[in-house]
């Protein structure tokens, strides 16, 4: 198993989660209709949060109401975009980007979470240095999917990366600014994206190795995924099968 865990596990959270989720994606559809108008294909940020709760089976009604909700700006909601730092166990770097209404709710609630599970909350840049941010593409590995191919869609469209090493996805790696070019000339071949977002990438990870270190993070990464404020969790923690 790497760093990105199994696709069966993967999908087994979506589903658990499925009504969460919605949620989250329900408020970055209403976010980025705010900011960017309602039209996504004149909306790249809006196109993503469609896409990406359309590959969970999010309603078409639910993404409609939140572009509405975004575009039409007098139901209230005023949300802003936050990123919090900190440490898990054994020093794992750790970034929490959230969407929130009440800054110092989510504020406490994350540092609770930190400091409950063997981590502790810290100061903006603490450890943003350790990682890139990156376009990121995940495709399942499937017969049907010659590698040189899509190797090469992906390279002449802007990729700067295409990585085999993971056993069940090829990872695509963009810079941020080619992310949206990279991903609808794959889309065009119609290769199936299991995730596209851009994304920050750690440069180094870090093995935990000791039982109680890896529940710890377990508890602290599921107590954050928890949090409908919470709607994206980057670590550099190497994940290995035991």
């Amino acid at each position: 198993m790497g760093r990105h865990g199994t696709i069966a596990n993967r999908k087994d959270k979506q589903d658990s989660k499925r009504a969460q989720i919605f949620t989250k994606y329900a408020r970055l559809i209403i976010v980025a209709a705010k900011e960017g108008g309602a039209d996504p294909e004149y909306n790249a940020s809006l196109k993503n949060a469609i896409d990406k709760a359309k590959s969970i089976n999010m309603p078409n009604d639910n993404i409609n109401r939140a572009i509405k909700k975004g575009a039409g700006g007098t139901d209230g909601d005023n949300f802003e975009r936050i990123t919090y730092e900190g440490y898990g166990p054994n020093g794992t770097a750790v970034i929490v980007e959230v969407l929130t209404d009440n800054r110092n709710r989510t504020g406490s609630n994350v540092r609770y979470y930190f400091d409950k599970n063997g981590g502790n909350l810290g100061t903006p840049g603490c450890v943003g240095y350790m990682f890139d941010r990156k376009g990121q593409i995940l495709i399942e590995k499937k017969e049907e999917y010659n590698e040189d191919e899509l190797m090469e869609v992906a390279l002449e469209s802007g990729a700067e990366d295409f990585v085999t090493d993971d056993e069940e996805v090829f990872e695509i790696l963009t810079a941020p600014e080619d992310f949206y070019d990279v991903k609808n000339a794959l889309s065009e071949k119609e290769y199936e994206l299991l995730e596209a977002d851009v994304a920050m990438i750690p440069q180094t990870m870090v093995q935990l190795d000791q039982e109680g270190q890896i529940k710890a993070m377990n508890k602290l990464v599921d107590a954050l995924e928890d949090d409908d404020d919470v709607q994206q969790i980057y670590h550099n923690w190497e994940i290995t099968e035991e």
